[in-house]
């Protein structure tokens, strides 16, 4: 393991795919589709804010038994293998994803899980149901961007209540592998969107493939009229997570056959490639970044790791600590809570022999002085 500083600046205006080269529909002449061709989610809306009783709909206490795990971190049980997880306003629940079920489900603790919405999606190999994002004004529109594999490519959509998941980038190059990826929101204008190289590295340096990138995504409403993303970081391996930290650097997780990294996008566009390396390969995941400090799921080690970084220069001042290692196993999605607690999903589904109580949603404290999230 080792602490890199190499930079790079790249353009004030970030290169852009060129219309003609990626397909953002059935046909390639448009940059948006007005509908993905997958049907209707079924979406029940729920108050995230509202108390945890029995009687919210399907959030009854779970019954004594199986599916009923004794560690207080733990918030929800017997889940599939889990996508990427976001945090609600208010901190008590949060919305993760079945990976390969395409559903959308609300946890909190003490409660069963509540499915919101389901979505088709292809989930051979490593695609599915990837990741969610929240809109920036989710407390008033609801909105809820996903991250998903199609049979015939990668996507991001977006889900309101009582209506079809509308596409808003398609065209993202699909694998047998590869398939990862990543939303997150810059601003209220602007979508961050990883992408893996769908098994191709070569694509992920070809200014003319969707694949192996960092996008931003500004034209956020269907139209075919909308430009195409711009790419604000190119030579992403499989894909890991995307997540920012309150000076507004974004953080990309990825591995590749040599190594897994973190690598850094400073507020002013300067990517910083890589802040750190893993020779060991321990399976990249998640990220959730606060001041001075990343956390990074780690799938193969169990563990989740916790880097301490200079809030001047975001530089790594540390080896990582290892949290919770082997205590949930294998670790997927991560997400930041208000408290400053670290919101991680499981998938020992994928593996030969989960828990009885797998998969699960935990949530893991960071140490008092250990550069957390205070």
């Amino acid at each position: 393991m080792k602490p890199t500083r190499t930079a790079a600046a790249i353009l004030a205006v970030t290169a852009v795919i060129a219309t003609g080269c990626a397909r953002f529909d059935e046909s390639a002449s448009t940059p948006f589709s007005p509908e993905p061709s997958f049907g209707a989610a079924e979406i029940n809306p729920v108050d995230p804010d509202a108390p945890p009783t029995s009687t919210q709909p399907g959030g009854q206490v779970p019954p004594a038994g199986p599916c009923v795990d004794p560690d207080p971190n733990v918030v929800a049980t017997c889940l599939d293998s889990t996508g990427g997880l976001v945090v609600l306003p208010g901190g008590m629940s949060a919305l993760v994803a079945e990976r390969r079920t395409g559903r959308i489900m609300q946890v909190t603790a003490g409660q069963s899980p509540i499915q919101i919405a389901q979505i088709d999606v292809d989930a051979q190999g490593d695609g599915g149901l990837l990741d969610l994002a929240l809109s920036p004004t989710y407390a008033e529109d609801g909105l809820i961007y996903a991250y998903i594999t199609t049979g015939s490519d990668n996507r991001v959509v977006r889900i309101a209540v009582g209506d079809t998941p509308k596409a808003v980038l398609t065209g993202i190059p699909k694998g047998s592998q590869g398939n990862r990826g990543a939303l997150d929101f810059y601003s209220p204008n602007q979508l961050l969107v990883l992408t893996g190289d769908a098994g191709n590295p070569s694509a992920a340096t070809n200014p003319a493939s969707l694949a192996g990138k960092l996008l931003r995504v500004e034209s956020l409403t269907p139209s075919p009229t909308q430009p195409p993303p711009q790419v604000a970081l190119s030579g992403i391996g499989t894909a890991g997570d995307v997540c920012l930290d309150p000076t507004g650097s974004i953080w990309v997780t990825d591995r590749t056959a040599v190594e897994d990294r973190l690598q850094r996008i400073d507020p002013l566009g300067t990517v910083i490639s890589p802040v750190w390396t893993w020779p060991d390969r321990p399976g990249v995941a998640g990220c959730a970044a606060g001041p001075g400090t990343v956390a990074v799921s780690l799938t193969t080690a169990r563990a989740m790791a916790v880097l301490a970084t200079d809030q001047d220069t975001g530089s790594v001042t540390a080896a990582p600590t290892l949290l919770v290692q082997d205590r949930y196993g294998q670790l997927n999605g991560a997400a930041m809570a208000p408290d400053g607690q670290i919101w991680a999903g499981t998938v020992n589904k994928n593996g030969d022999a989960p828990g009885a109580n797998d998969d699960r949603v935990v949530k893991i404290p960071i140490p008092a002085g250990g550069g957390g999230f205070d």
